[in-house]
């Protein structure tokens, strides 16, 4: 389905935990002339309520609620152009092919899927239906990242040779992704899928070339019930209602977060999910310490390591080539005090709940035989990922220009899923992994 001329795409959202909260705001405030918010779909009524009700707060009507289980007959009532999918990982690809089945395009948060075969799924239904899948890797719209892009494309370090990309996410942001559903590799993929799709995006993007094979190394280090040697554990399963979680800094508190609340605790009843678990305790199956060697299709290689206890959050790129070298460092957060760490990263809740983001960004060039230059970029912003969010929303809602290409296609999307997945394989194998043997492209 498509919108008739002259009239507003129809959006519907599926997933209405936290991730959507950005989106629908996009919608109902910032593009409300060229996009309609007209339903929300979920496994859980408490959190669509919620949502809602927040639609009241920014004086939009509440829209029509769908149990995820009548998603077909949502779309068919609702007469949707456009789905949303922010629901958890595993299930993006059975939500995703349903929507494109039913002439529906898709925006879909990253990762677009956890495995091969759902991934197949998604490409073969692209394929047959010929409509349009546009996964929401928003760092692509950062300001920093497009200008590397450009210096990159107009030949700043001649041919490239290589990219070492370092990211660190500190024990406040880090710590997250062990309290919630992401902790179970089978829901998630792993913060090598989870996360570092995002980061293996952009270097397919920058480099303009695809991933031909990974070698990796990773473990769960010190998150878990392992990670409890590093005297920081406390006994109790959930914060919430734990005398023992009230002077531990990983410890999220549902109750102190009036939107959280309403999200998770008090939706509880409904499906039995804890939004709030000891990041200590049994469980967890992914890990927070992982090194990658990458190969690429132009011959350059990559060198990324991903940490998800650091004391401070941020980024390191460095690209190598035969005219000098580019270098990004941007740092988010420069320490998380005991009083912070049981909080939430502020981007983590998207939308007006998100504090600014503390810190600093260089771009630096380095040519041969010249002094180095610093590099000013236009735009940068110390919230809403870099300002990212909102160019991202202008693109896929507005229908603002997009010279970049940014706007990135299914395609996009399982080429940044691979190089995750290799390395998933690679950590199980101990052994290098071509990209080819698990999912060939055309």
């Amino acid at each position: 389905m498509s919108p008739q001329p002259g009239t507003r795409a129809r959006y519907a959202v599926v997933g209405t935990g936290a991730r959507a909260e950005m989106f629908v705001r996009a919608l109902v405030r910032e593009h409300a002339d060229t996009a309609e918010l007209v339903a929300f779909a979920d496994v859980n009524q408490a959190r669509m309520d919620a949502h809602n009700r927040w639609l009241g707060e920014l004086g939009h009507r509440p829209v029509p609620t769908y149990h995820a289980s009548d998603f077909t007959a949502m779309l068919a009532k609702e007469r949707v152009d456009v789905v949303l999918v922010t629901s958890v990982d595993v299930t993006h690809d059975g939500y995703v092919v349903a929507a494109l089945e039913a002439g529906c395009d898709v925006v879909c948060e990253k990762p677009m899927t956890t495995d091969a075969p759902r991934c197949q799924r998604i490409l073969d239904a692209v394929r047959r239906t010929g409509r349009r899948v546009t996964v929401a890797f928003n760092y692509r719209y950062n300001p920093l990242h497009e200008q590397l892009r450009r210096l990159l494309a107009d030949g700043a370090v001649g041919e490239i040779g290589s990219v070492h990309f370092e990211w660190l996410l500190d024990v406040r942001h880090g710590a997250d992704y062990f309290r919630r559903w992401h902790r179970d590799k089978a829901s998630s993929g792993g913060l090598m899928v989870h996360k570092a799709s995002h980061h293996f995006d952009l270097v397919n993007w920058w480099l303009d070339a695809t991933p031909v094979q990974v070698y990796a190394a990773g473990r769960l280090f010190f998150y878990g019930d392992d990670g409890r040697r590093h005297g920081y554990a406390r006994d109790y399963d959930r914060a919430h209602a734990s005398p023992a979680a009230d002077d531990d800094p990983f410890a999220l508190r549902l109750a102190e977060h009036p939107r959280l609340r309403e999200l998770y605790l008090d939706a509880e009843a409904e499906d039995g999910y804890h939004r709030d678990r000891n990041v200590f305790a049994p469980g967890v199956s992914i890990e927070d310490d992982m090194a990658v060697l990458a190969t690429y299709s132009t011959g350059a290689t990559m060198t990324y390591h991903l940490t998800a206890y650091a004391p401070w959050e941020g980024y390191r790129v460095m690209v190598n080539g035969s005219r000098g070298r580019l270098e990004l460092e941007v740092t988010e957060s420069e320490f998380v005090s005991p009083a912070a760490a049981g909080a939430l990263k502020g981007a983590a809740l998207h939308g007006d709940q998100a504090a600014e983001e503390g810190g600093a960004a260089t771009l630096t060039l380095r040519p041969f035989w010249a002094p180095p230059q610093r590099i000013e970029v236009d735009g940068y912003t110390r919230h809403g990922h870099g300002g990212a969010d909102a160019r991202m929303t202008q693109v896929l809602f507005g229908g603002v220009p997009d010279p970049l290409h940014r706007a990135a296609t299914a395609r996009d999307g399982a080429l940044a899923l691979l190089t995750g997945l290799a390395a998933n394989r690679s950590f199980d194998t101990g052994a290098p992994v071509r990209v080819a043997d698990l999912l060939t492209l055309d």
